[in-house]
């Protein structure tokens, strides 16, 4: 019988208490760290000033003067830790790789700490727990006290709450809607659908891609007679279960050129798409 684990993820920013301690006081079993990529760059470029209640905040991605001492107590409180890279000023790649995790832990307790990297990370955090596909938690530390700049000592100290953080449910996209998105977003997939990767692919592009890739939405509609010829039917199934709600939420603009129904990403599309990436799998059922 599989044990459920309870997992916490932590943007790793200029903080130490409000990360260390509610992972000891729930007895986490896996931690999760979001580093930010700090190659090459300074504390004072790696990082932004924010104000929040009167408090100088910092969306850190630099590595702190006492980080390896906060992973050694960690590591003496928690199994296992795993640190994956993420860009902590980008609120997409913060919500892609919460989400990711999320579902990678589908059948885990997962919980994720948004005050430990300020704003930025705390957002995409926050908007990641609201996606009704996962099961995470979003929960929010407030310190006893603020203090310092938070390169050289932590920018607090001291735990007065920990509190959880109301979120509301929101919609992301399908899987299918994902992967048509994946192929909007890389001309070179065209190849044997749409000749012109100057120019945007069009809507049988997207049925023949959707059928050849086994798409849930094309389960019923690949007898070689319906291929044969224009299948109405088809265009219909991917306006109404892709392409009129991604065109709702702005991920995709469709327009007429010529006697032609082109589709074409947009730039809100491919942040979404690298929101949800994990949805579109391989043959093995893994991520992509």
């Amino acid at each position: 019988m599989d044990v459920v684990k309870r997992v916490h993820v932590v943007p790793l920013g200029y903080e130490y208490d409000r990360i260390v301690e509610p992972i000891r006081d729930q007895r986490a079993d896996l931690v999760y760290l979001l580093e930010g990529d700090h190659a090459g760059r300074g504390a004072d470029d790696a990082r932004r000033g924010e104000t929040d209640g009167g408090h100088t905040e910092r969306n850190a991605t630099a590595t702190a003067d006492y980080h390896g001492e906060l992973r050694e107590e960690l590591a003496s409180i928690v199994p296992e830790i795993r640190t994956r890279e993420c860009d902590l000023t980008d609120v997409y790649a913060v919500l892609g790789d919460v989400t990711t995790i999320a579902d990678e832990h589908a059948d885990d307790q997962v919980y994720v700490n948004v005050s430990g990297a300020g704003t930025i990370p705390a957002i995409g955090a926050t908007i990641a727990c609201m996606d009704v596909s996962t099961n995470a938690h979003a929960y929010y530390v407030e310190p006893s006290t603020y203090a310092h700049d938070g390169t050289g000592e932590p920018i607090s100290f001291g735990v007065d709450e920990i509190e959880s953080v109301p979120t509301y449910p929101i919609e992301s996209p399908t899987a299918d809607q994902v992967a048509i998105m994946e192929f909007l977003a890389d001309p070179a997939a065209w190849d044997g659908y749409h000749d012109d990767r100057t120019a945007p692919p069009k809507k049988k592009d997207l049925i023949e891609y959707a059928r050849d890739n086994d798409l849930s939405l094309m389960a019923d509609r690949r007898s070689p007679d319906e291929r044969a010829g224009e299948d109405k039917g088809a265009f219909r199934v991917l306006d109404t279960h892709v392409l009129d709600p991604l065109a709702e939420d702005g991920y995709v603009t469709i327009e007429s050129v010529g006697r032609r129904r082109v589709v074409e990403l947009t730039e809100r599309g491919e942040n979404a798409y690298r929101a949800f990436r994990h949805k579109v799998v391989d043959d093995a059922g893994e991520p992509r």
